[in-house]
């Protein structure tokens, strides 16, 4: 049960809003100045305070920043019945306030705004736990990594020296949030050998795909991450349907799959730098003629970056049989989205990405030459040319890594307990 400060020199006000908070499935503390707040503040665990502007000795915007300094989780309300727009703009910047109320006002205005606030708070709980959890699961599956159980005792050590590199590196991700996202699309595709890597190649794809059609940084950057989520839906689908090409399924099994674009939407939304790529997620199964799901958008009404994702993905999709039973090679997938081009796709997109691919497929012969090498025999001073991926689709490290000393140590010890020996792309002029 959500727990409430009351903060007001007066009385009746104090009164009043107990009298409004009465029927609500809140417990209420009640203060009649600043200094009352923060002992009760001191002594209680509490969710969110409502103080009045106008106080002696200690203002409502000078307590709520001292709430915001000592209880940064508990969501602030002021309460002001001044007209000075700049002193509660200050007031506001000084606490860091939620919201600000004016007197007199209106109970269901009031009481609406503490419903959203609290809603706020616990959305904002579930976002940490959601983080930690997935940081948690991520260092654990690393470790599953290790299929022979008769050398446990043996390789304790390397282990816990490998586990304590992982913990180091989860928490340099935790600094880099494009290198975080990559983390986290990784969780649905431990789960199916075909989709391991699908996120990377997609989002490489379509990041550079929407470089030269000339979008700008913004839209490049919620592309690149949409298309690093455009699975993350997914994740409530049983391990057979993942499994189980598009093609194939049964019409009780399509429905279920269908839902994936919202609910991936869903997830997104409550993380404020991937509500643009959100949007994206849900309009990535929205075709070009409008026979799409899940809203039957048509042409140019679905977001470019929808488009993109859209053919980008079907464009790998068809090469690891995620939509047909068999795996369909290069020139065949190109010879299918052109079949689909103006109903399942945009024209001129198809057009664009094949440009892009022959161009690529030019450049190879130009670009900075790297070469492959085992992980057990790197060497000090190198710098990784691709992202090192594990078999199961794991990122370990992103491309433009610098491998130092210890992180050639690290490397070496945990490619010691893996059953499949790793292969670093390394730039050969390094």
């Amino acid at each position: 049960m959500p727990l409430i400060l009351l903060v007001d020199d007066e009385p009746n006000i104090l009164s009043a809003l107990c009298r409004l908070f009465r029927n609500e499935n809140f417990k209420i503390l009640i203060a009649d100045s600043g200094a009352a707040g923060l002992e009760l503040l001191a002594q209680h665990p509490v969710d969110l305070v409502i103080s009045d502007m106008r106080m002696p000795v200690m203002s409502g915007a000078q307590f709520l920043e001292e709430v915001r300094i000592w209880w940064p989780d508990t969501v602030r309300l002021l309460l002001t019945g001044h007209a000075d727009i700049a002193t509660i703009l200050d007031a506001i910047n000084r606490g860091e306030i939620y919201r600000y109320i004016t007197k007199p006002w209106d109970d269901n205005d009031i009481l609406l705004t503490v419903r959203h606030a609290l809603e706020h708070k616990l959305l904002e709980q579930e976002r940490r736990r959601l983080e930690a959890l997935t940081l948690l699961q991520n260092s654990e599956l690393v470790m599953l990594n290790d299929s022979l159980a008769t050398k446990v005792r043996e390789r304790t050590a390397e282990l816990e020296q490998a586990r304590d590199n992982l913990v180091e590196l989860n928490t340099e991700l935790k600094t880099h949030f494009l290198l975080s996202i990559k983390v986290f699309s990784n969780l649905i595709e431990m789960r199916g050998g075909n989709l391991a890597g699908h996120s990377l190649r997609v989002a490489d794809l379509a990041r550079q795909l929407a470089v030269q059609l000339g979008c700008d940084d913004t839209t490049t950057k919620d592309i690149y991450l949409a298309a690093m989520m455009h699975d993350i839906g997914k994740i409530g689908l049983t391990d057979d349907m993942l499994k189980l090409p598009r093609a194939v399924m049964s019409r009780e099994q399509s429905s279920e799959y269908r839902k994936y674009p919202i609910q991936g939407e869903q997830l997104l939304m409550p993380l404020t730098e991937l509500r643009g790529a959100a949007k994206l997620v849900r309009a990535q199964q929205e075709r070009f003629d409008g026979s799409g799901y899940p809203d039957g958008l048509n042409g140019h009404d679905i977001p470019l970056g929808a488009r993109i994702l859209a053919l980008v993905s079907d464009y790998d999709n068809l090469q690891t049989g995620q939509i047909y039973p068999r795996k369909i090679w290069p020139d065949e997938a190109r010879e299918m989205l052109l079949q689909d081009h103006g109903k399942q796709y945009d024209p001129q997109l198809v057009t664009a990405l094949f440009r892009m691919l022959d161009s690529l497929a030019g450049n190879a012969e130009t670009a900075r030459n790297a070469i492959q090498i085992p992980a057990a025999t790197v060497q000090p001073g190198v710098t990784l040319a691709q992202d090192l991926v594990l078999p199961n689709g794991s990122l370990l490290l992103a491309a433009g890594h610098f491998i130092d000393r210890s992180m050639c140590r690290q490397i070496i010890a945990f490619d010691k307990t893996l059953a499949q020996p790793l292969l670093l792309s390394i730039y050969a002029d390094a």
